[in-house]
C-alpha cells in the first residue's frame, strides 16, 4: 500500500510554492514529523514535516520545481526498492490510502504547518540497483499506471557510451530514464534550468550513465565533450546563449517568483492604490548616539543584546505613535480603522528578496524588550525563515537605509499600513547649536504617509515627535 503527501497550504491563504531541497532520498526510512523537504513560499522558507512513518517510496516534484498547493509532492511505500526507476513510478490504482490518524510526537510540539515538532535525522538504507531517474510529474504521478522496472542489463550501453572517446561524443545519445529523461539528480536538473543548458544536449559522464554537475559547469562554459556533442548535434545554441560562463556572461536571468514576486505585487498595489505623500526632516541624533554607547558599555539590557541606532528610532516610533494614533491605521471599505496597538514592521533585506516581518505589541515594550525583538527579527529574517505569521498584521513600517549608506528615500508604504518611516545613515555635520557651528551626528528621517487616512498636519506632528525623541532620548523613557 502507499500514501502520496500533497502539498499543503502553510498559511495565509498561500496557493503555490518552490521545492528548494529534499531532506530525504527514495529509500530512507522516515519517522513522523521528521522533515522532508524544504519549500519557500511567497513570504519565507519553510520545512514540512512528513505526517506519518514510513519509507520513501519516490520523490514526485523536482528541486527548482513550483507547483499548486494540493500537488502530491512525495509517496511512502508502493515502490520496488530494486528498481533503477523507483522514483519515476506511480502508484497502482487504488492503492492510495490516507495517513494514520494521530502521529504526534509525546512532547506535543507544532511546528509551522501543525504536525509537531522536529524528530531525529532519517535512517538511510543502501540504495539497490544501478541509478534512480528522475521524479514522475504530478499529474502522471495521480494517474498513470506503476512503470514497469528498466531490466539491469540496460545500465551498461549507458554507461559504455558515457566513457566513449570524446570525438565520438557527438554519434552518442545521452543516457534517459524509461520516462524518456536524461539521469541526473535534482540538483544537477536545477543547475542545467538555471544556466538554460537543455539536459538531454549533454553527453553524461557519471557512472551509471548519469549527468553530472561537472557535465553541467563543462557544456556552459563551452569545453569537454558535452559542449563537443552539443554542437555537433546542432543543440549548442543552448550552451551558447550562456556565453562564456560565470565569469564572462553578458546577461543574467533571475527567476520572479516567490519572495521577491510577492513584495512587487504588493509594493504595485500599495503605490497605486494608496496616495503617497512624502515629508523629510534633518535630525540631530548626537544623544541618542551617546545614549547607544553607554547602553553598550555598560550592557544594561544584557550580555547578549546587541544595540543600535535603529533601537532608539523604533522606540521613537512606537513613542510617537502614541502621541499622534491616527499615523497607526488604515482604510477598510469605509472607515478608517485606528489601531490602539503598534506592530512595528522592520524592512529586512535577505538573500531571496525583501521581507517586513514586525514585532508584536512593540508599544508596550521596553528597551530590553525591543531590542530582543529586533535581534531575532532580524536573525530569522537571514535565515529566510520567517513564518508568515510574523509577516502580517502590521500598522507601521521602519525601512533603515542608512545601513546601506544612504541619507534619504521616499519608501512605498506596506500594504494595510497608512506610514512608513525611513531612518538614514548618521553622519558628521556642522549643525548650529546655540550661536555657534559645532560638528554634530545628523541623520535625515522620512515618512511616506496615505493621504487618504491622513493629512499633512498629522505627518508632520508625527514626523516631529520622532525627531525630538531622538534629540533627546530621554524622553522615550518617560
Amino acid at each position: 500500500m502507499s500514501f502520496e503527501f500533497p502539498l499543503p497550504d502553510v498559511g495565509e491563504g498561500l496557493t503555490e510554492a518552490d521545492i528548494v531541497s529534499w531532506k530525504v532520498a527514495v529509500g530512507d526510512t522516515v519517522t513522523v514529523n521528521q522533515i522532508l523537504v524544504e519549500i519557500e513560499t511567497a513570504k519565507s522558507l519553510v520545512e514540512l514535516p512528513s505526517p506519518q512513518a514510513g519509507e520513501v517510496g519516490a520523490l514526485l516534484v523536482e528541486e527548482g520545481q513550483t507547483i499548486e498547493v494540493g500537488t502530491p509532492i512525495i509517496r511512502f511505500g508502493g515502490a520496488d526498492s530494486g528498481s533503477d526507476n523507483a522514483s519515476a513510478s506511480a502508484p497502482a490504482a487504488g492503492e492510495t490510502q490516507t495517513p494514520a490518524e494521530g502521529g504526534g510526537d509525546a512532547e506535543g510540539g507544532a511546528t509551522l504547518v501543525g504536525y509537531g515538532a522536529k524528530a531525529a535525522s532519517s535512517k538511510r538504507r543502501p540504495r539497490k540497483g544501478a541509478g534512480v531517474a528522475a521524479p514522475a510529474k504530478p499529474s502522471q504521478a495521480s494517474a498513470a499506471p506503476e512503470a514497469p522496472s528498466a531490466p539491469a542489463a540496460a545500465a551498461t550501453p549507458v554507461a559504455a557510451a558515457a566513457t566513449a572517446p570524446v570525438e565520438n561524443a557527438a554519434a552518442t545519445a545521452p543516457a534517459t530514464a524509461s520516462s524518456g529523461k536524461p539521469l541526473a539528480k535534482p540538483p544537477v536538473r536545477k543547475l542545467a534550468k538555471d544556466l538554460g543548458l537543455d539536459l538531454a544536449a549533454i553527453v553524461p559522464t557519471g557512472s551509471r550513465g548519469e549527468v553530472t554537475r561537472d557535465d553541467v559547469k563543462a557544456a556552459a562554459s563551452g569545453t569537454g565533450a558535452a559542449a563537443t556533442a552539443a554542437a555537433a548535434s546542432g543543440a549548442g545554441s543552448a550552451a551558447a546563449s550562456a556565453g562564456a560562463g560565470p565569469s564572462g556572461e553578458l546577461e543574467e536571468r533571475i527567476p520572479f517568483k516567490g519572495v521577491a514576486k510577492m513584495m512587487a505585487k504588493a509594493m504595485v498595489e500599495s503605490a497605486f492604490t494608496m496616495p503617497h505623500v512624502t515629508e523629510f526632516l534633518d535630525v540631530d541624533v548626537t544623544e541618542t548616539m551617546a545614549f547607544v554607547r553607554r547602553l553598550k558599555s555598560t550592557k544594561f539590557l544584557g550580555e547578549d543584546i546587541k544595540v543600535s541606532p535603529l533601537l532608539l528610532v523604533a522606540k521613537a516610533v512606537a513613542w510617537a505613535v502614541a502621541r499622534n494614533p491616527r499615523i497607526n491605521s488604515c482604510l477598510e471599505g469605509e472607515e478608517i480603522v485606528v489601531k490602539k496597538y503598534v506592530n512595528l514592521g522592520i524592512a529586512a533585506a535577505t538573500p531571496r528578496g525583501l521581507i517586513v516581518p514586525n514585532i508584536k505589541g512593540a508599544h508596550a515594550m521596553g528597551l530590553t524588550d525591543l531590542a530582543q525583538g529586533i535581534q531575532d527579527l532580524t536573525a530569522l529574517a537571514r535565515s529566510g525563515k520567517t513564518p508568515p505569521a510574523d509577516q502580517s498584521g502590521g500598522t507601521i513600517t521602519i525601512t533603515n537605509v542608512g545601513v546601506f549608506g544612504v541619507d534619504a528615500g521616499t519608501p512605498i508604504i506596506n500594504p494595510g499600513e497608512a506610514a512608513i518611516l525611513a531612518f538614514g545613515q548618521i553622519r558628521k555635520k556642522p549643525w548650529v547649536v546655540g550661536d555657534e557651528i559645532v560638528p554634530r551626528d545628523i541623520t535625515t528621517l522620512s515618512v511616506s504617509a496615505d493621504h487618504r487616512v491622513v493629512d499633512g498636519e498629522i505627518i508632520s506632528k508625527f514626523l516631529a515627535d520622532v525627531g525630538r525623541g531622538l534629540e533627546d532620548p530621554t524622553l522615550l523613557l518617560v
